[in-house]
Parts: structure tokens; sequence; C-alpha cells
């Protein structure tokens, strides 16, 4: 079964999460061993991210610097493909337009129609560290959008190069990300629907929320969709905090705010050990109260923190 289809056949609210691939110098078994704190509460699909190269300037002598391209993580597809291999749980590998060419995607396609991995979430990914605003590769996709139409092409077997294939005989199902608070670049939050709108009608069967600390906002941002007509599954996308830091962190590059009520009480911790547990509180909370809403799955970013996604579900499962 797919990913979309076991979300909309769940009887009861699932369980996923998103992991990170591991930084280049570490082995698959620190995956591992993050996935076993959770597979005792039976995810039905696990998300794992995908990164651009990075430009690093090494600084020389003479004011003069080294210009290099770095990747600080191994590729998406070979840790998902390990994953899918050793647990038996459906993969969803991050496919983004951010530092790739359309060539790259397509190969990575290919690779994962290989593999038999046939679910896939579509982002435009982030702007590269040394760009203020997103900048596509050259021969890349632009957003997600096309994205979508890249991959609806190659299931129907055409290639970039002209070249028509037989159709893949599992086509790629996939999903798309949704912003409760608006996505950073999104004029307003009308405009920021439309285009979600545009990518589930051209084929994604479910969304998954960017990361929110405020319940009330992803109830207002799905009755907006429905609104709209936008009928497929929305996955609300929690975290638990578990450092400090994040009260400023999470806000500056995820673009979501941290309730008053929740950050009152991390401003009273005395060091991170506090803070992870007023952080497991308040996603137990937020977990409950979306259950009672009768929310098809709950997916934890874990940013490989999976001792407070345990401890969360430990409480909710």
């Amino acid at each position: 079964m797919t990913v979309a289809e076991l979300i909309n056949s769940s009887k009861e609210t699932g369980f996923s999460f998103e992991l990170l691939p591991p930084l280049k110098g570490n082995d698959i078994d620190r995956v591992f061993k993050n996935i076993d704190l959770l597979k005792e509460f039976n995810p039905l699909y696990i998300n794992i991210t995908s990164h651009r190269d990075e430009v690093v300037y090494k600084d020389l002598e003479k004011g003069l610097f080294e210009r290099r391209v770095t990747r600080k993580r191994p590729g998406t597809v070979a840790v998902a493909a390990s994953i899918q291999h050793k647990y038996g749980i459906n993969v969803v590998p991050h496919i983004i337009c951010s530092g790739f060419t359309k060539s790259e995607t397509e190969y990575a396609l290919i690779d994962l129609n290989f593999l038999g991995i046939h679910d896939v979430l579509l982002l435009r990914g982030d702007n590269s560290q040394t760009n203020r605003f997103f900048k596509p590769d050259e021969q890349g996709n632009d957003y997600a959008i096309d994205l979508i139409h890249q991959v609806n092409e190659q299931n129907q077997g055409k290639f970039l190069d002209g070249t028509l294939m037989d159709a893949f005989e599992t086509p790629f199902s996939y999903g798309v990300a949704g912003y409760p608070e608006k996505h950073e670049e999104a004029p307003n939050m009308d405009s920021d629907l439309y285009w979600l709108k545009q990518k589930i009608d051209a084929g994604a069967e479910y969304i998954v929320t960017q990361m929110f600390f405020d319940n009330s906002k992803y109830f207002e941002f799905v009755d907006k969709c429905r609104a709209m007509d936008i009928k497929v599954p929305i996955v609300p996308g929690l975290k638990p905090i578990t450092l400090k830091n994040q009260m400023n962190v999470l806000p500056k590059i995820f673009h979501v705010d941290i309730p008053e009520a929740c950050a009152k009480e991390i401003r009273k911790c005395k060091d991170d050990v506090a803070v992870k547990q007023v952080g497991v509180e308040w996603c137990i909370q937020q977990a409950k109260e979306l259950m009672d809403h009768k929310v098809p799955i709950l997916h934890f970013y874990t940013m490989m923190a999976t001792q407070s996604t345990r401890k969360v579900a430990e409480a909710i499962y």
C-alpha cells in the first residue's frame, strides 16, 4: 500500500516520523538506533530528509579564499533503501528542487523505482546558506509544482531526453508540504493556499504540515483548505522542544510562533533537562487534542531527538 492509502485506511490516529541522514563519517547504525527507539509504535512510514550541496570558502593566505562544494550528509536514496530493507516499513524520501538538476532528480527517481520505493515527498527545499532568497539550479525545477510535473511525466514513461519507456509498473505516489502559519515567502495566506491547491489538483495525495505549536492554527488551516475544496488528508507535524535556544532558533528557521504559555514555562527552566520535560508535556497536550479531533496520523519531526518523541508516543499510543 502507498502511504496515501495507509493514511486513508487507518482507523485510528497513526504514527510517523522524520529522520535526517547521518552526517558524513557516521554509519547507518546511528539511524537504526533511532528507529529502534520508535518502531514499537508501528510507524506507518518514515520520512527521510534530503539536503543540497553547500558552497564553503576556505580562508587562504594573503586574503584569498578557495571555493569548495561540500555535502554534509549521504544520499537520501541509499538511507531510505537501507531502512526499508531492514524494517519493511514504508519510507518516504524527500525529493527537492533546491540544489538538484532535473537530470539528477530523474535518476534519483529511476533508482528509487529500481529499489521498490514508490512514495516520495516533493518539496522546493531551503535556500542555500549563501543566498538570502531561494535560487533554483539553472537546470533544475523552480518550485514544487514543477517537480510534480516532472514526476507525473516520469510516471507516464516520459524522460527528459525525449525517450519513451513503458510507464512504471508502480507509479510514484507523493505528498507535499503545507504551512499553517504561511510559507515565509508567500505574500499572504490566500496566495499560499492557491499554490497548495494547484499541487493537489496536479496529483499530490496528502499534505504534511510544517511543525506548529498552537493547534488552533492547524485547525484554521484545515478549515481554509476544505473551503478551497482541498479534500486530501492533512497530516499535522509536531516537534517536542528539547533545547532552550530553540525558543529563538525554531521561529527564525521555520517561521513558526511558540505560544506564550509554552514559552513562559520554558523560561522557568534552569537547564535543558527541564526544557525537554516541558517540551514533551506540551507536545503530549497537542497530540491528545489532535487525536480527539480524529486526525488521520501524527507526524513527528525528531531532528534525531528520538528520546523525546518516544516519551510523547508512550503517553498517547
